[in-house]
């Protein structure tokens, strides 16, 4: 499984579920008296999760440094675990939920099939469908360099990061009942005036690490020609957008649809 640190997982969700919640109403969250968030990360759903629900909220993840985070950041009971080895009993909770947590893992099915035995109810996953994200942004290279960015990513990254419909099959494959789907869509919008966080974000583009990142899957698909000659595209589009930061004049904005599926444990009556 990839390793994300605490700042990339803050860049990338910051803002998630600020706007509408309303996706999230098939998980039934006020009934729930106690959930799992399994790859939780640094918490930023399971805050979610805590606000809506009445119910005991706990966080489950691989990275010790990024449970870390989660627990002084949410409040929130933190384990240390493998989302397909959970070192809970089963039955320990009505619902289990993840969020970008399957399209990171080699055997995502495996993932749900632990989580239908920890939950008496309901099993819930919000993934991202990476092949669908769209962009636009005043710097005109910006769109075309991040659509070749993102196409060489999903060829090169070993895990299905654009689960879209499949994400269903693989709920019924885990014996998973009542399906229920929703779409949501986390728009992230980049206007002045500008924060830290945009800046940091620009000021990685301009250096090339922001390209980094994703310099594993990027190499595994393309030719080292190719990649340092997206590299340094990447890195002049990104001096580009600092310098219309400066000047005030850079918008950019991006919609990354999530599905939302929640499936009910079989053997509930």
């Amino acid at each position: 499984m990839r390793k994300f640190s605490p700042e990339y997982l803050r860049r990338t969700r910051a803002g998630m579920w600020e706007q509408s919640r309303a996706a999230l109403a098939p998980l039934s969250l006020g009934d729930r008296k106690r959930i799992l968030d399994a790859g939780a990360g640094t918490g930023e759903l399971a805050r979610v999760l805590d606000e809506e629900s009445p119910g005991r909220v706990a966080c489950l993840d691989a990275d010790p440094e990024l449970l870390a985070v989660g627990r002084e950041q949410t409040g929130l009971d933190v384990v240390a675990g493998d989302a397909t080895r959970p070192p809970f009993r089963p039955g320990s909770f009505d619902l289990v939920v993840c969020q970008a947590l399957l399209v990171n893992l080699p055997e995502p099915a495996a993932a749900l099939g632990a989580f239908a035995d920890l939950s008496t109810e309901l099993v819930a996953a919000i993934e991202p469908d990476n092949a669908d994200v769209g962009v636009d942004s005043t710097v005109a290279a910006e769109v075309e360099l991040e659509r070749t960015v993102r196409e060489a990513y999903i060829e090169g990254v070993e895990t299905d990061v654009a689960m879209g419909d499949r994400l269903t099959s693989l709920f019924r494959e885990a014996g998973l009942d009542a399906i229920q789907t929703r779409r949501y869509y986390h728009r992230k919008l980049v206007e002045p005036p500008y924060d830290d966080v945009e800046l940091r974000a620009a000021a990685r583009k301009a250096s090339g690490a922001a390209l980094a990142d994703h310099e594993t899957e990027l190499r595994r698909s393309l030719p080292a020609a190719e990649y340092d000659a997206l590299r340094r595209e990447w890195r002049e589009m990104g001096r580009e957008v600092v310098a219309a930061m400066r000047e005030g004049t850079y918008r950019r904005a991006e919609v990354v649809p999530f599905d939302v599926v929640v499936g009910r444990v079989s053997n509930v009556e």
